[in-house]
């Protein structure tokens, strides 16, 4: 059976791919935020995991404000990178994860979630860019050195899922990946938050206090999140601050695991967006 060697949640700002094709990991505005990735990338180095799940938002390249489904997986053998509007260079396409794909949609449908499936599929900065912040080698080499399956929550159009509802995905995405007859290791990703708000009266909206209370609660009281209705979360932390269900699944797939804080960053700002950075692991790993 496959095994699930723990998660990465990260903040995944268009700005960041602006300053990635501009080497500006350097420079004092970015310097901050880039270092963190060191100690994920050694975590990494160790675990070395062969598949990714990565839980993740579209902005626009698949569905629009016409079609938008609450939760889609992709199922496809190759997905290719596109500029959704950002400027950002094309990055490798990253290959999927077929068999891993179709598992898991299986048991999501036996778990009563209505999903779409995708056989074609493009992936934006929502995925690129935590694979280049995690794997620069990979971005280097024109080939990310893991497969993916991508799951898309909607945070875009509103109504969105709950967090309960976000968590319960994750639970039966754990349950999917560990029935999974393959003996690959398996990294969760959540892409996406935290909080910021791009328009309106509240443009640039932080909500600091509440984005740290709500990273620590997710290694030890990780359904702390459900309490809030979504119209909680928009306004505690931006309207595009709701990415944070990304996260709340992610740990969901971790469930009743017992983990531990394998390392923590949290840095604003970044193009006015709090940008988090969270490595959980099995509280019995090394």
């Amino acid at each position: 059976m496959a095994h699930i060697i723990g998660s990465i949640s990260t903040s995944h700002v268009p700005a960041i791919g602006g300053a990635l094709a501009r080497q500006k990991q350097q420079d004092p505005y970015w310097k901050p935020f880039f270092d963190a990735y060191g100690k994920a990338r050694e975590w990494l180095g160790r675990e070395r995991p062969d598949v990714v799940v990565i839980l993740h938002n579209d902005h626009g390249l698949n569905f629009f404000l016409d079609k938008m489904p609450t939760f889609a997986v992709g199922a496809a053998d190759v997905y290719r990178n596109a500029d959704e509007g950002w400027g950002i260079p094309p990055l490798a396409a990253a290959r999927g994860c077929v068999d891993l794909s179709w598992h898991i949609v299986e048991t999501l449908v036996e778990d009563e979630f209505d999903i779409t499936t995708c056989q074609e599929a493009l992936i934006d900065h929502s995925v690129s860019l935590p694979l280049a912040l995690l794997w620069p080698e990979g971005k280097d080499a024109g080939e990310w050195p893991v497969e993916i399956v991508p799951v898309c929550i909607n945070t875009v159009l509103a109504p969105y899922p709950s967090a309960s509802r976000c968590y319960r995905l994750g639970q039966s995405l754990r349950r999917a990946i560990e029935s999974w007859d393959d003996d690959r290791r398996v990294l969760v990703i959540a892409s996406g938050g935290l909080s910021h708000q791009l328009d309106g009266e509240r443009a640039g909206f932080i909500n600091k206090p509440f984005d740290l209370q709500f990273m620590d609660s997710l290694v030890d009281d990780p359904t702390w999140i459900t309490q809030y209705a979504n119209e909680d979360l928009v306004e505690l932390t931006g309207t595009q601050g709701i990415e944070l269900l990304m996260w709340v699944a992610a740990r969901g797939v971790l469930d009743d695991m017992p983990v531990k804080r394998h390392h923590a960053h949290y840095h604003v700002p970044i193009s006015n967006t709090a940008t988090g950075l969270l490595v959980l692991e099995p509280a019995q790993a090394g």
